[in-house]
């Protein structure tokens, strides 16, 4: 899917690749991200594997917003800013 519209992947990387902070990224929990971007599931992967070379690495979209508990704070105020700024 690559039509321009904003789709949320679930991103999973070695703890050894630390992205820095950007506003399309949300960290989850150590290793564990939210993904919020236009790119197809194959740009984001290939993105993030050329970036950060892991050993490990799982990009898969969701369908709506996941639900989860305790995940690093802001993980859920981002992620309601973020859908409502794509909305």
């Amino acid at each position: 899917m690559a039509d321009g519209t904003p789709r949320l992947y679930l991103v999973y990387l070695d703890a050894d690749a630390t992205p820095r902070a950007a506003p399309e990224l949300a960290e989850l929990a150590p290793g564990l991200y939210l993904v919020r971007s236009a790119r197809s599931r194959s740009q984001v992967y290939h993105a993030l594997k050329r970036r950060f070379a892991p050993r490990r690495l799982l990009v898969a979209p969701l369908d709506g917003d996941p639900k989860f508990k305790g995940m690093r704070p802001g993980a859920l105020a981002w992620l309601r800013a973020t859908r409502d700024r794509d909305a």
